[in-house]
C-alpha cells in the first residue's frame, strides 16, 4: 500500500490532472467555470474569499519551493534543515489559519442561506469539505513537527518530492515511518488533485492575471 500510494498513485494523479483538465476544456468549455454566486451575500463572500486564497496561495507556494527545491540550493545558502522547518511551520500556520477562517466562513454561507445550497451541486459542497479535511491535516502535521525541529522529517518529504519529478524509483522508501498524519495529508492531497478536472477547481487555471496589468480605459464625456 505504501508503494501504491507514494509512488504509483502520484502519477496516476498527475496524469489525470493534466489530461482531464485538458479533456475537459476542449469537450465542455461552458462548464468551465467557477459557478459564483456572488450576487448572493456579496460581503461574507469577499471576506471568506479574499482569507481563503492569500491563504491558499502561500501555502501552494511554500509546498513547491519548500520541496521541490534542491537540498543543496539550501546548503549553498547556509539555510540548515532546521531553520528550514521552523519557517515552514510559522509561515504554513499563519496562511494555514487565515486559510481556514475563509474556508469556514465559506462553507457556512454556502450551506446557511437556502438560496445558495439550492444552487449549489454535491461537488460544489463535497470539495470545500475535502479542502477543509486537508486543510485541518496539514495545520496537524505542524503539531507533529514540533516534536522534531532539526529538519529531518522535512528531507524525508523534499528527497520524495523530487525522486516523483524527476520520475526516480524509491520515492515510497522514504515515507516508509513517518508519521500516519503525514501521509493523510499527502494521500488526500494527491486524491484532490485526481479529481480536480471534475470539479469547479478547474477556474484556478482561468485566474485573470492580465486584468491587474490592463491599461486605463479611456472614457470621454458626451458632447452636447
Amino acid at each position: 500500500m505504501n508503494f501504491f500510494l507514494f509512488q504509483i498513485f502520484p502519477y496516476i494523479a498527475i496524469s489525470v490532472f493534466i489530461l482531464g483538465s485538458i479533456l475537459r476544456f476542449d469537450r465542455d468549455p461552458y462548464s468551465w467555470r467557477s459557478k459564483s454566486s456572488q450576487i448572493l451575500r456579496k460581503k461574507q463572500l469577499i471576506i471568506g474569499s479574499v482569507l481563503f486564497h492569500l491563504g491558499i496561495l502561500v501555502i501552494i507556494a511554500g509546498h513547491l519551493v519548500g520541496l521541490l527545491t534542491p537540498i543543496a540550493i539550501f546548503d549553498a545558502l547556509g539555510i540548515s534543515h532546521g531553520a528550514k522547518q521552523i519557517l515552514a511551520m510559522t509561515a504554513g500556520g499563519i496562511a494555514g489559519i487565515f486559510c481556514l477562517i475563509g474556508l469556514v466562513i465559506l462553507l457556512h454561507r454556502r450551506l446557511s442561506d437556502p438560496r445558495i445550497r439550492a444552487n449549489s451541486s454535491f461537488a460544489d459542497i463535497a470539495i470545500l469539505f475535502l479542502l477543509l479535511a486537508q486543510l485541518l491535516l496539514g495545520l496537524l502535521t505542524i503539531t507533529v513537527s514540533m516534536n522534531h525541529l532539526d529538519g529531518h522529517e522535512m528531507v524525508k518529504f523534499m528527497n520524495w518530492a523530487q525522486h516523483i519529478v524527476t520520475f526516480r524509483g524509491g520515492a515510497d522508501e522514504f515515507l516508509t515511518d513517518v508519521a500516519i498524519v503525514f501521509k493523510l495529508h499527502i494521500t488526500l492531497g494527491l486524491f484532490i488533485l485526481f479529481i480536480w478536472p471534475f470539479s469547479r477547481l478547474v477556474h484556478v487555471f482561468s485566474a485573470p492575471i492580465g486584468f491587474v496589468m490592463r491599461p486605463y480605459q479611456i472614457v470621454r464625456k458626451r458632447e452636447s
